[in-house]
């Protein structure tokens, strides 16, 4: 079965990360907060987030200053397709977070990764522990 490849934009700002809150009648994840983030189409993975980062932002964010920080590598039942996120620190960016996407974001806001809200993806706090702790990889999902 064929994987999917997923992006997220791992912003911080003052010891703060940028995470957005979902659209309650988003297609996933509805009301949960989440990274700015996108699936890979027919292009790279640092070209697909810039085009994200752009789309659902307003940020502007160069290739060059992207750095992978962390994967998860997810499944979420048995029957669906598994997924790869991928999820990139940029060293500088340009902009401030707007709403540029209202049906699918409904607000962004800067948070501790120590006080994180109880209604995040589960595989983003994942993600951001695993940063945090300086660990390059996390699995969920999976039968061991």
């Amino acid at each position: 079965m064929p994987q999917i490849v997923g992006v997220h934009l791992y912003l911080e700002r003052d010891g703060k990360v940028l995470l957005g809150l979902r659209h309650p009648d988003s297609a996933y994840a509805g009301s949960l907060w989440h990274f700015l983030a996108g699936h890979c189409e027919t292009e790279s993975a640092t070209a697909c987030l810039v085009r994200e980062a752009y789309e659902e932002a307003g940020l502007v964010v160069d290739p060059a200053d992207l750095d992978l920080v962390h994967v998860v590598h997810l499944l979420h039942r048995p029957g669906v397709p598994p997924r790869v996120q991928l999820f990139f620190r940029a060293r500088r960016w340009e902009g401030v977070p707007k709403l540029r996407e209202p049906d699918k974001c409904a607000a962004w806001r800067w948070w501790d990764p120590k006080d994180l809200p109880d209604a995040l993806v589960p595989y983003a706090r994942a993600a951001i522990e695993g940063i945090g702790a300086g660990r390059p990889y996390t699995e969920t999902g999976w039968s061991r």
